[in-house]
């Protein structure tokens, strides 16, 4: 990809350097700047090949991103307004909830979250792999670490109703919209928008949680997005004719049972961590909300599964040359699947004993 964009390399910076503004920043208006920095750096990436479905995938991503900061700078000036300072750290207590409430639907729409998910399955649908995939992570930083923020910023009961609900919501919702799914980029966005949920409920309960889960969940999107671009599998009818090998479809089948969370594997530790972080009273029902809909995910990612392993019809080659230069890479990765949950989980029992 990036040998085929002119100035890629240049954009991808731009990304970067847009998104440690706005993390690094203590003023509401650097780091509104710094989400639209990012924007303006992202928005080329997406248009490289000058498809019709990328054209129309930008077009909505920019739409509902300009809302996104519509809303920020809306919720912005209302809390500015009772405390007349853009520093953030600086805002008291008694400021307007209102505006907390703008500024986390403004993070919301940009994230993709319940109930400003409509656009994420739509825009991944039509973006080649590798801007799936920084639309999958590097696009969540910034917005989920502003979350971070105003949750120590006001702890008021509005603010925390609220983000039980997005929580729950994103869960249940990325678990029933990827049911329908035959095309494997809007099920991989239906997928984000559940472990969303799992990451803004982690905040409410442990930031620590929270940046375990986003880590192996970057992780496992990375592995997931470079097989697949590897392998070019476009919708679920065809996932099973993997250009390259048998060998990859064993990667691809192991990295979804983990990004499902199926236990022992290593995307289950995200969500143990996460559940064992929030067990109180409080949180009991919007934990079981989460599960309800991890499960609903662990049910199309067994159905994709499944899909793959009737589809293999002869036995498994690690000769093809095509792949060789990888053999190593996604054997690595398929053991940190397989074995980094059971180290993971056998040293925090050791450690309780």
């Amino acid at each position: 990809m990036f040998s085929s964009l002119p100035f890629s390399y240049m954009f991808l910076m731009v990304m970067g350097v847009g998104t440690l503004l706005s993390v690094s920043s203590v003023h509401w208006l650097a780091i509104w700047a710094g989400l639209e920095i990012n924007l303006i750096g992202f928005l080329p990436m997406l248009v490289y090949q000058k498809s019709v479905s990328e054209s129309e995938s930008a077009v909505k991503y920019f739409i509902v991103q300009a809302l996104g900061s519509s809303f920020l700078i809306f919720g912005s000036l209302l809390v500015f307004s009772m405390s007349f300072t853009w520093d953030v750290f600086n805002w008291t207590q008694p400021t307007s909830n209102l505006g907390f409430i703008f500024l986390v639907a403004g993070l919301c729409t940009k994230l993709g979250l319940f109930p400003f998910h409509y656009w994420l399955p739509s825009v991944m649908a039509g973006l080649p792999w590798i801007t799936c995939l920084l639309l999958a992570t590097w696009q969540k930083l910034a917005p989920l670490f502003l979350m971070v923020c105003l949750l120590d910023l006001n702890q008021s009961s509005y603010l925390i109703i609220m983000l039980c609900l997005i929580s729950a919501g994103s869960s249940l919702m990325g678990g029933v919209g990827g049911l329908n799914q035959t095309q494997i980029r809007a099920l991989l966005a239906y997928s984000s928008i559940s472990h969303l949920g799992w990451m803004v409920f982690a905040i409410m309960s442990s930031e620590w949680a929270m940046k375990v889960y986003l880590m192996i969940y970057v992780f496992i999107s990375v592995s997931m997005f470079m097989s697949l671009w590897y392998s070019d599998s476009g919708s679920m009818k065809n996932i099973y004719n993997l250009k390259s090998s048998d060998f990859m479809q064993m990667s691809v089948m192991v990295l979804l049972l983990s990004l499902g969370g199926l236990p022992p594997l290593l995307g289950f530790v995200s969500k143990w961590l996460v559940i064992t972080s929030g067990v109180s009273i409080p949180w009991l029902f919007i934990i079981f909300l989460l599960i309800v809909g991890s499960l609903l995910s662990l049910f199309y990612y067994l159905s994709l599964f499944f899909s793959i392993f009737l589809g293999v019809t002869k036995k498994y080659s690690f000769g093809n040359k095509y792949l060789s230069n990888f053999n190593m890479m996604i054997i690595f990765i398929n053991a940190v699947n397989i074995f980094g949950g059971l180290m993971i989980l056998g040293t925090s029992i050791l450690i309780q004993i």
